[in-house]
């Protein structure tokens, strides 16, 4: 590995149509955001329309530093959007639209090439709901290396998954994200009881994973391979600004930290500090600087 780890976030790119006005969004942009901040050499493997919210994806990517070399402009397909509206309470339903970009990735003999650098790659479900990304992803996955660490953050949308996919999933990687709410789902596709060892247990028993990295918002997270487990306490932030991207946050610097050498332990620990922050600020891409500076 050279002395800037190749991490790659696969998958959806769209633009959350809230009230206030439209923001940036989708997990493997969030992830490669804070992978990009934390020193890996980052790229984003996706798909906008020609349209203005496309070139404005592009512009605001580019603003904080990442390479778009692999998001491709398709003219057939728009920029994935999600419109959101607010009840009287304040809380939010919304529409993932279909059929866009992001759902039209497509594969090419540069992007084959790109695996084959991959030190890590991180995916999920969502970017998976169309047959053309999915098997775009099946055959970027097939051309990494044996050692790449290969990340798959669940990231359950209903009703933008299926069980197949789920499990197929699984089969592929070697580091497996969860948070505490999807854990009872995920157990009902395994058919297996919804208690955390039970899930563990099958998990290992089926499939090649290395690691499953389960989190629980501000109460921490749990950390375990086929030999050791690692409860980890969580960090409160000092003021809760929302929690926009913590999750992608977590997974990054998990990662980030993986790759350069440190336990498994520590790579969690740093990886709460770094969610705990996230949480601390406006917005899914934060400013990272002076928590960067402290955290050295």
């Amino acid at each position: 590995m050279s002395d800037k780890p190749v991490i790659i976030g696969f998958g959806e790119l769209l633009w959350d149509l809230l009230p206030a006005g439209a923001q940036l969004g989708g997990a493997p942009g969030n992830f490669a955001y804070h992978a990009h901040v934390l020193g890996a050499e980052v790229h984003i493997v996706s798909a906008i329309g020609d349209d203005d919210l496309g070139q404005r994806a592009l512009d605001q990517l580019r603003a904080v530093g990442l390479d778009t070399r692999f998001i491709s402009t398709l003219k057939t397909h728009p920029t994935g959007t999600v419109p959101i509206t607010l009840n009287a309470n304040g809380q939010p339903s919304y529409t993932i639209v279909e059929n866009v970009a992001w759902d039209m990735i497509l594969c090419s003999p540069e992007l084959l090439a790109l695996a084959a650098r991959a030190d890590a790659v991180c995916y999920g479900s969502l970017a998976q709901r169309s047959p053309v990304s999915r098997d775009t992803l099946r055959q970027f996955l097939a051309a990494t290396r044996p050692d790449c660490l290969r990340i798959f953050d669940i990231n359950l949308r209903p009703p933008h998954f299926t069980s197949e996919v789920v499990l197929d999933s699984l089969a592929t990687a070697t580091l497996f994200k969860l948070n505490d709410e999807e854990l009872p789902q995920l157990a009902a596709m395994l058919g297996c009881a919804s208690d955390e060892p039970e899930v563990f247990a099958h998990l290992f028993a089926h499939y090649p994973l290395q690691t499953i990295a389960l989190t629980r918002g501000a109460n921490g997270a749990t950390l375990v391979t086929r030999d050791h487990r690692h409860d980890l306490p969580g960090q409160p932030p000092e003021h809760l600004a929302d929690t926009v991207g913590a999750g992608d946050s977590f997974t990054a610097a998990l990662v980030t930290s993986l790759l350069a050498g440190h336990s498994l332990a520590e790579a969690g620990t740093r990886a709460i500090r770094h969610a705990s922050y996230v949480c601390s600020q406006p917005g899914a891409m934060p400013e990272m600087g002076a928590f960067l500076a402290r955290a050295k």
